[in-house]
């Protein structure tokens, strides 16, 4: 009888600390940049989308948690913070930044030097622009995006990550805290190292799944639509396929973080968690 006792007791405990660590985790979602597609086609291995354009969002996120804080993705590069959108030399993009990142940390109460790791999705230049504002956290980075970026091999570099030296290379799936609560998921495919994020947040039934860019929009999750520019495609469909098995398994709200449609939802799953007055 004892044994059953303590054995119970044991559980509960475990239990217990469990929720304790989940109920003081905290997402925060700020905006890094806005992205306009003037020429929707290259998010298409086919003519499906020529003649289209399509406003984009540029998120990027805050994760408090009692270990510590992450930041997720870096938004679009400050010198963008300008007052028309700048239209980039290839004519697919027209682009602009809101604010500065210590503008937007102030705004929830938080500095750069308040993290202790700080992760992409990938190191395109629309998630790597304020990188070099992270010199104080720890990179989490899949072993070959840094062996693609930031490898002393290379010859040219990601000029927004080179500020960073402090590194822990990952291969695979990672648990951030060590508690289940916030995940790095391995998804390659849109580059050869990467991946999305897992949040099990304070006060929701659902955990959040950022998507990175594993889908830019609605329809290339629904189509499974495979951008130009990815890496390699197969990868690309394989890890589309992995990630919706995982959305089922913790029925996540996925958030593709380059919609603004997704964005707006977040913000009000987020604002429902705020006290009222």
């Amino acid at each position: 009888m004892k044994k059953i006792f303590f054995l119970f007791l044991a559980i509960s405990i475990v239990s217990c600390k469990k929720s304790e660590k989940k109920s003081d985790v905290k997402l925060y979602q700020l905006v890094g940049g806005s992205i306009f597609v003037k020429k929707l086609e290259v998010f298409s291995q086919d003519t499906t989308y020529t003649g289209q354009s399509k406003q984009f969002t540029d998120a990027y996120y805050v994760i408090s948690h009692p270990k510590g804080n992450l930041m997720w993705d870096a938004g679009l590069p400050e010198q963008l913070v300008m007052p028309t959108p700048y239209d980039e030399p290839s004519g697919v993009f027209r682009i602009q930044r809101p604010d500065s990142l210590v503008n937007q940390l102030k705004s929830i109460g938080f500095s750069t030097k308040d993290f202790k790791y700080f992760a992409m999705s990938h190191s395109h230049f629309d998630h790597t622009g304020h990188a070099n504002y992270m010199k104080d956290a720890t990179l989490l980075i899949q072993e070959n995006e840094f062996n693609a970026n930031l490898s002393d091999t290379l010859t040219q570099k990601n000029p927004a990550l080179t500020a960073l030296q402090n590194l822990k290379k990952l291969n695979g799936d990672y648990d951030v805290f060590g508690d289940g609560t916030v995940v790095i998921k391995y998804m390659p495919g849109h580059t050869i190292g990467h991946q999305v994020l897992y949040v099990e947040v304070a006060g929701l039934k659902k955990p959040v799944l950022l998507t990175g860019d594993l889908y830019h929009f609605e329809e290339n999750r629904t189509n499974k639509g495979v951008p130009s520019f990815n890496y390699n495609v197969e990868q690309t469909l394989e890890s589309m396929d992995k990630f919706e098995a995982f959305a089922k398994e913790k029925n996540a709200e996925v958030i593709i973080q380059h919609s603004p449609k997704d964005y707006n939802k977040l913000k009000t799953i987020l604002n429902s968690l705020e006290p009222k007055a």
